[in-house]
């Protein structure tokens, strides 16, 4: 008999003074029977560095065919493609051919590292494309911070994000290694 997904309730305020954006989001988060606490906590921070009045969390792990998180356009077209963890140059290449840009965050360490030095090369063509990367430190710190019902606090400044729950607070230093042009 296949798990069901445990439902997540998160009030997510994000203050981004980079991109003067500031709302609050009622999420409902589906957490996938494999979905860890770090790549949940990966995919709401990577919402709130995206946060829209259109993007939208998707099915994500359970469909091969759609990103993490996505932003259409009011004419359904595809503006927006988040994708978490290490996707093949396949997968980013189909993707940059469907969204306007396509924003990978591979996180997990040394993994990432490696899965970054093997594709860099193959992937550069792709103008619409950015990848932007955390520290295995930082989100094993943000894992910590998951709970059923959360009320998250995110403040982005000259790229570096503060990330807080109530009384505990994570500091996250995402790292650019591909800009969009």
């Amino acid at each position: 008999m296949a798990q069901n997904a445990t439902i997540y309730k998160v009030e997510l305020s994000v203050s981004d003074m980079d991109r003067h954006y500031y709302d609050t989001h009622k999420l409902t988060v589906a957490k996938h029977p494999s979905e860890t606490d770090e790549r949940l906590m990966v995919r709401i921070l990577a919402f709130a560095l995206n946060a829209h009045e259109h993007l939208e969390m998707t099915k994500g792990l359970s469909t091969d065919d759609e990103p993490d998180i996505w932003q259409k356009s009011l004419t359904g077209e595809l503006d927006v493609w988040v994708a978490l963890g290490c996707p093949s140059e396949k997968l980013m290449r189909q993707s940059c051919g469907k969204a306007k840009k396509v924003i990978v965050y591979p996180y997990g360490g040394r993994t990432a590292e490696m899965w970054w030095d093997k594709t860099k090369s193959s992937i550069s063509r792709f103008d619409n494309l950015q990848v932007t990367s955390f520290s295995e430190k930082d989100t094993r710190e943000m894992a910590k911070l998951a709970s059923r019902v959360m009320k998250l606090q995110v403040n982005i400044q000259d790229g570096d994000v503060m990330v807080s729950v109530g009384d505990s607070i994570v500091y996250v230093t995402p790292q650019k290694w591909k800009s969009a042009a």
